[in-house]
C-alpha cells in the first residue's frame, strides 16, 4: 500500500511543472565560487547542463535499481564472466581495483525500473555533486540518496584505487585525461575534478594523453610523475593510445577506470548476457539474481544479419546500440530506422535492447509552453556502493543536453 501511495504520488508531482523548481539563485552562487571564467564557461557552452525541476521516483523504484545493481555485480564477479567475452583481457585484471564512477542508467515506468546499460567512465558525477550541494545549502526537502559529503566520498575513492594497486604509498599526483580536454564538453567537470584533488593535497593535471611519456620509472607529464590516470578517454581497450596502454599493463600506472573495467562492465554484448537466463545459470548465478535481471534489465540480442527479415519486421520492438559505442552515439530507435541506416545496422557490431520506455517530467521552461521531457536516472556507483544519484532530462531519442528546462536534475525519493 505505502508503495502503490508512493508512485502515484511520484507521477502526480512528475506530471506538474510547478510541483517543485530548482532554486537557481542558489545554483548561480555554488557556479559563482568556481569562479568567473568557470561560471561563464559553463553559462555559455553549457546552456542546457541543469535542469529547471528535480525528478520524483518512489522509494519501491529506488530498491530495485539497488536489486538490479546487486545483481550484476556479483554476477561480473564470477570465475567465468571474463573469460567467456575476452580471454584476451585476463591479463589485464588488477586484483582489487574497481573504477572509479560507474554509471548504472535506468528508465522507470509503470514497469518498474529498467535497466538500459552501465557506463564505466560516466560524466557528470562532479556536475551533479555541485548542483546537489547548492540544492542543500538552500534547505533541499525531502530524502535523497547520495553520500553525506560527496567531496570526500569522491576522494576517498580515487586513494582506494590507488591504495588496491600501490598499498600504502601516498597518492601525489593526478591526471584527468582525455582528447584535447579544453574542448570537451564536459570540460568545467574536468577543473571541479582538479581543484577537489589540489584541496585534498594530491597535485592534479588536465591534459591530452598525447602530453604523457614513460621512463623507467613511470608515467610522465613533462617532468611531473604521475600516480594515477584518471581516464575519461573514449577509446575505452586504449587501442588508439599504445602508449598510454602500454604504460598501465605494465603497472607503470595506476589507470581508473581502465580496459578490464569496460570489458567486465560497460560493453554492451555484456547486456544479452545478463539476459540470458541459460547462460546465467551455466556461469553459476544465483536463481534469486538470474531474476532479478529477468525483471530489470530489458531483453537484449547480438544483432545478426541472418536473422535480417526477422529484425526489419519487429524493428518497433528494439532500440538498437553499437556494442562499443558511448554517449548514444550510432543509437537507434527501431520506430524511426530508415532502410538505409537499418542495412548498416546489419553489417554487425550492434546489440538490440527490447523499449522500455523512459519517465517523463513535465516541465514549464521559460519562454516556452508546458512540455513533457523524457528522463533517464543514472546511478554513480562504485565497488557496488551508490554514491549519487541524478536524472537527466531530455527530447527525442538520446540524451542532447539541448533541450529547453533539460539537463542534469536532482532526485528525491518518496515514500
Amino acid at each position: 500500500m505505502v508503495d502503490a501511495i508512493a508512485s502515484a504520488l511520484a507521477d502526480r508531482l512528475n506530471g506538474d511543472c510547478h510541483s517543485a523548481k530548482i532554486d537557481r539563485a542558489a545554483l548561480q552562487r555554488a557556479m559563482q565560487k568556481q569562479g568567473v571564467l568557470w561560471h561563464g564557461m559553463v553559462t555559455e557552452r553549457c546552456q542546457h547542463q541543469f535542469a529547471d525541476v528535480p525528478v520524483f521516483v518512489a522509494a519501491a523504484q529506488m530498491q530495485q535499481m539497488r536489486a538490479v545493481i546487486a545483481a550484476v555485480e556479483r554476477v561480473v564477479a564470477l570465475p567465468g564472466w571474463m573469460g567467456y567475452l575476452t580471454p584476451a583481457l585476463s591479463r589485464m585484471e588488477r586484483e582489487g581495483s574497481h573504477g572509479v564512477f560507474f554509471g548504472y542508467d535506468f528508465h522507470l515506468n509503470s514497469d518498474g525500473a529498467h535497466l538500459i546499460e552501465t557506463n564505466s567512465n560516466a560524466g557528470g558525477g562532479f556536475l551533479n555533486a555541485l548542483l546537489l550541494d547548492s540544492q542543500r545549502e538552500a534547505g533541499w526537502p525531502g530524502a535523497t540518496v547520495a553520500e553525506a559529503d560527496l567531496e570526500q566520498a569522491f576522494v576517498g575513492m580515487f586513494r582506494e584505487e590507488w591504495r588496491s594497486e600501490r598499498g600504502t604509498e601516498s597518492l601525489q599526483s593526478v591526471a584527468i585525461v582525455d582528447e584535447q580536454p579544453e574542448g570537451q564538453y564536459l570540460y568545467p567537470e574536468f577543473l571541479l575534478a582538479q581543484r577537489m584533488f589540489e584541496r585534498a593535497g594530491i597535485a592534479a593535471y588536465i591534459a591530452d594523453p598525447s602530453a604523457l611519456h614513460s621512463r623507467g620509472d613511470g608515467v610522465y607529464l613533462g617532468d611531473q610523475k604521475i600516480d594515477l590516470v584518471y581516464n575519461r578517454l573514449t577509446d575505452f581497450s586504449l587501442h588508439q593510445h599504445p602508449a598510454l596502454r602500454k604504460a598501465y599493463l605494465e603497472g607503470g600506472v595506476v589507470l581508473t577506470p581502465n580496459p578490464e573495467h569496460y570489458a567486465r562492465y560497460a560493453d554492451k554484448r555484456n547486456l544479452a548476457r545478463l539476459t540470458d537466463a541459460q547462460a546465467l545459470r551455466a556461469l553459476g548465478a544465483d536463481a534469486t539474481d538470474i531474476a532479478t535481471l529477468q525483471a530489470g534489465v530489458p531483453q537484449t540480442r547480438l544483432v545478426d544479419a541472418a536473422q535480417r527479415e526477422q529484425w526489419w519486421q519487429e524493428r518497433k520492438q528494439w532500440f538498437f546500440k553499437p556494442a562499443t559505442g558511448y554517449g548514444s552515439k550510432g543509437s537507434y530507435s527501431g520506430a524511426k530506422l530508415t532502410r538505409r541506416v537499418f542495412d548498416e545496422i546489419m553489417q554487425g557490431g550492434y546489440v538490440a535492447q527490447r523499449m522500455a520506455a523512459p519517465g517523463e517530467r513535465m516541465v514549464c521552461a521559460e519562454g516556452t509552453e508546458p512540455q513533457p521531457l523524457k528522463y533517464d536516472v543514472r546511478c554513480y556507483v562504485y565497488d557496488g556502493r551508490v554514491q549519487l544519484l541524478a536524472a537527466r532530462l531530455y527530447q527525442g531519442q538520446t540524451t542532447n543536453f539541448r533541450t529547453p528546462g533539460g539537463g542534469f536534475a536532482p532526485v528525491r525519493v518518496l515514500g
